[in-house]
This record gives structure tokens, sequence and C-alpha cells, in this order.
């Protein structure tokens, strides 16, 4: 089949972009308000965009709170989304109001990060500290600008040890998931290595 994509007229009952650009990984962004409550959603347009330095960026929605409070303190942190704790993040994704802190809701661990003062989930094998390099809105064919582009530039990492084996890290022991379509995801637990040509 082919449709255009501007139309969206794809006569299908759900939109099948998201099922096409997959596996996606998952952005689970910690925020701190300018008033100090931390925030925690999770976002599935997410990625690293740039390996030196190193950039990630994320796309969110019409204005929610974490767009709020990273405009508001020029910082956020990434944690890693992983299977065992896959019922948290989808927790976290609940619409609250902006006084709600999903660590509590979520039942998790508020870590400190070491570079910014936003607050990382404690559970999570892995966490990139960020601070903004720019939002970019994406207008829609109408002009409003609903959605939005965060560039990050990392400048912290944090990686729990048992994961780290032989000097590299063992992705696939993390069981990160992944966002597909619909209701979907994916889970990685198996890795394999593939050279490129010289």
């Amino acid at each position: 089949m082919f449709y255009d994509a501007v139309a969206n007229d794809h006569g299908l009952p759900q939109d099948p972009f998201k099922a096409l650009v997959a596996p996606r990984p998952i952005g689970w962004i910690s925020s701190l308000s300018a008033d100090g409550i931390p925030n925690l959603a999770p976002f599935s347009y997410f990625n690293a965009m740039a390996q030196a330095p190193h950039y990630v960026a994320f796309g969110i929605g019409p204005p929610k709170d974490t767009l709020r409070n990273i405009e508001a303190t020029g910082e956020f942190a990434v944690n890693l989304a992983t299977y065992d704790l896959r019922e948290a993040m989808n927790a976290t994704s609940a619409h609250v109001a902006a006084h709600v802190d999903e660590f509590e809701l979520a039942r998790l661990t508020k870590a400190p990060c070491r570079l910014i003062k936003a607050p990382r989930v404690g559970e999570s094998p892995a966490c990139l500290e960020c601070r903004v390099f720019k939002v970019v809105a994406l207008p829609d064919d109408e002009g409003r600008e609903n959605d939005h582009m965060v560039i990050g530039r990392v400048i912290g990492i944090h990686i729990d040890d048992r994961y780290i084996e032989d000097g590299r890290v063992n992705t696939a022991a993390m069981r990160p998931i992944a966002r597909l379509g619909y209701s979907e995801y994916a889970t990685v637990t198996e890795a394999w290595r593939m050279r490129r040509p010289a």
C-alpha cells in the first residue's frame, strides 16, 4: 500500500506511522520544576543524535510539565527504561497534576545526579545527565506549535557497574525496552555483532 502522509489517508483503523519507525528507545525523562517539584515521564520519540559531543533529542506533544520544567531550569536526565521497570515506567505516563511527584506515584527512588539538580531513577541501570541545547517548535499544517523537539547535551553518564563486562557495557543484560506501534513494546534480550566493511 501507499498513502499520502500529509493527508494521512491510510484507511486503516489506526495510524501505522509509529509501527513503522520502530523500535524506538524510550526517553524516560526526569526533571525538576522551578519550584523544586520532581517530574518523571516516558517519551517514545527519543534517540541519540551525535557522538562527539553527545547529544540526545526527544519529541514532546502539547505543553506538558516536562517541557515547562526544562525550559525553566535548562536541564533534564534520561533514565534507561528496562523490562524490570516497565510497570513503573508505565505508571509515570499517567496524566496527573503538576504538583504530583511521579517518583512517589511509581514508588521509585529519587537518586541525586552529579551535575544537574533534577533527580534520576535510582533503580535504572543507566542515566544521562543533560543540559538543554535547544527547544525547537514543530508546527502543524495550521501553524500551531503544539509539538516540540528538545535537544540536550549529555554532560554526565551513570552506569551500574554490574553491566560493565570486559570493558564494554552489556546492553542486552539490562533488558532495555523499546516502543513499537499502538500499545506494543519490545525487549532487547540478545545482541549480535556485525562489522562495517573496511
